[in-house]
């Protein structure tokens, strides 16, 4: 059954040729059984497992949601009523939240099943979920290598096929790098298009909710039940209703893929340069025409990023001070020291370092000269994406400048912060964006990314699935969890 796409489960399960229940203890045993070596999962629901099967299994053959009966794992920031959310942190180790966040619940009200919580990066900041006070999360594909970050515990648990499909967040590229890194399919829609409502903020402006699976087709059926307005988050866009519409063929003829070409020079990795020429070679080979691009400010965006969203997480991460939110100490001698310590004991080393980065970049005297500078080089990049998309309906360029790296390699925060300087430009612009894989190097996965227009989902899950339909790289399973 883990080599079914979600499309053939749910064939299988309105056909009655599989049962929820046989569908489920498959991958709920996967999940049970492979934690113990990638550590992708911070908890394994039972009862609410078990309650949600019964359910869908009496809904199929009730024109039942497509969706019904398929297994899900959310990332650990998506508030679950009654079930412990983390974050991956000390602060929330025992916060249990008494609603869903919006895409739990449409989720569930399509009848997915939730079979657990996703580890990752301490409040999503990280590229490697080595931030974590669960601990590391192992690469699937190598169990001494990193899987990525922050939803790298999404990622692991998908590539490891302890769940067809799981939620993820992307603020600078926290879907996509660990979906490069781990073999797999990773979308992040438009700013706007995934309702922000009960998923935990780090960078309220960039956050937004996603899909990791194996294929372009399970992303776009499951971020298409994600997607819509919600009165309840006022960055929700004002837009009707968005559903994925799979191509019949892999032509692409008329579609106009534009390269940037100097991201792809600039690897220094000639083996994962290699794959991405090919890449694109395929899809010209598909009928597609190739288009020269460049984003003259695109280099400036990493600096950008790291004050803007250090900015915005010091803002967010204030609420928790241990009286109204979040781990309290038991040490405090008055008002000040129990702010002190609680936040001292609750976060991680890398969460104090961007408070400490994004306070001092918000205070009197630093405003205009670094955080204001930085919105207006997000606008410049901005700028240049939407001059972009006036020559091709989509761009083409690499997800990760390098592999999956060794645990512990990168102890120096600014290597970690490169590694995302494909992935930031296009979370600074707020564009939907992807990574889908496109072979291996040294036995370590390869991504390549598809960036689209403002609210063009469509058009870079279509390429992805039209080149899927040609390959087999999304279709490998690391061996060690066949």
């Amino acid at each position: 059954m883990i080599n079914l796409s979600i499309r053939q489960m749910a064939d299988m399960l309105t056909t009655k040729q599989i049962s929820v229940q046989e569908l489920n203890g498959v991958y709920h045993d996967r999940a049970r059984q492979f934690n113990d070596r990638t550590n992708a999962l911070i908890s394994v629901y039972e009862e609410l497992c078990a309650r949600e099967v019964m359910q869908a299994q009496d809904l199929l053959g009730k024109a039942a949601h497509p969706l019904a009966g398929i297994p899900l794992i959310h990332k650990d920031l998506f508030c679950t009523r009654g079930q412990t959310t983390t974050c991956g942190s000390n602060m929330l180790e025992h916060f249990i939240p008494p609603y869903d966040a919006t895409v739990v619940s449409r989720l569930s009200a399509a009848g997915m099943i939730t079979h657990g919580k996703a580890n990752m990066d301490e409040f999503a900041m990280g590229s490697s979920n080595e931030h974590s006070a669960y601990g590391p999360v192992a690469n699937p594909w190598d169990l001494s290598r990193v899987p990525g970050g922050s939803s790298g515990g999404s990622a692991a648990a998908v590539a490891a096929r302890m769940t067809p499909v799981a939620t993820g967040t992307d603020t600078g590229g926290s879907i996509r790098q660990p979906a490069a890194l781990c073999g797999i399919t990773g979308i992040k829609p438009s700013y706007g298009r995934v309702s922000r409502y009960g998923m935990v903020a780090f960078a309220s402006s960039l956050d937004q909710g996603g899909v990791l699976a194996p294929a372009a087709d399970d992303c776009g059926l499951v971020l298409s039940a994600m997607s819509g307005h919600d009165p309840l988050d006022s960055t929700s866009a004002r837009r009707p209703g968005w559903a994925w519409q799979k191509p019949e063929s892999a032509d692409l003829t008329g579609v106009k893929v534009g390269v940037i070409q100097d991201w792809v020079d600039g690897l220094q990795d000639e083996a994962i340069k290699q794959l991405t020429l090919q890449a694109i070679e395929t899809l010209k080979a598909q009928g597609a025409s190739l288009i020269d691009i460049h984003l003259p400010h695109a280099d400036l965006a990493v600096s950008a990023y790291y004050v803007l969203a250090p900015a915005e997480c010091s803002s967010n991460l204030s609420r928790f001070d241990g009286v109204r939110f979040g781990h309290q100490t038991a040490q405090a001698q008055n008002l000040e020291d129990l702010y002190r310590r609680s936040r001292s004991e609750g976060f991680g080393e890398e969460v104090k370092r961007r408070i400490m980065i994004g306070t001092w970049a918000l205070s009197s005297g630093y405003y205009d000269a670094y955080y204001l500078k930085a919105q207006k080089i997000r606008r410049l990049i901005s700028d240049d994406f939407r001059q972009a998309f006036d020559q091709c309906h989509v761009l083409a360029c690499p997800v990760s400048p390098e592999l999956a790296f060794k645990h512990g390699e990168k102890a120096d925060g600014v290597s970690m912060y490169q590694a995302d300087q494909f992935t930031i430009p296009a979370s600074l612009a707020g564009l939907p964006c992807l990574s889908m894989p496109i072979g291996h190097a040294a036995g370590l996965p390869v991504g390549l990314q598809l960036i689209g227009r403002y609210y063009d989902e469509q058009s870079i899950l279509a390429v992805a699935d039209q080149y899927q339909q040609l390959t087999r790289h999304h279709l490998q399973v690391p061996e060690a969890f066949l």
